[in-house]
């Protein structure tokens, strides 16, 4: 209620313009998101994290895997390397739009 398209209200990231990379990780098992603005993997996958969702959705987290950019759990991620010594709260851009 609220947001509008997004998902949170704030996010955290490495960087104010969130290009920094977060974490490096392993997709510990296949995910096809419900819709476009999720990205999709398979089982071990390398998959990138550019932020992470705050506030009352806490269990995304936004990457990317190959050239492809969206929404993911974070618990299907195996963390393999921390790139982000500190952490910027920002507010949310409107979630990708779907068509």
């Amino acid at each position: 209620p609220g947001l509008g398209r997004r998902f949170a209200e704030r996010k955290l990231c490495a960087d104010p313009e969130c290009t920094l990379l977060m974490y490096r990780g392993k997709a510990m098992r296949d995910f096809q998101g419900p819709d476009c603005r999720f990205v999709n993997f398979k089982k071990g996958e390398a998959v990138y994290v550019y932020y992470k969702l705050i506030g009352k959705i806490t269990e995304l987290w936004a990457g990317s895997v190959g050239n492809d950019f969206g929404y993911f759990p974070k618990d299907l991620l195996e963390i393999k390397h921390d790139y982000s010594e500190e952490e910027v709260e920002l507010p949310t851009d409107v979630s990708l739009i779907c068509y």
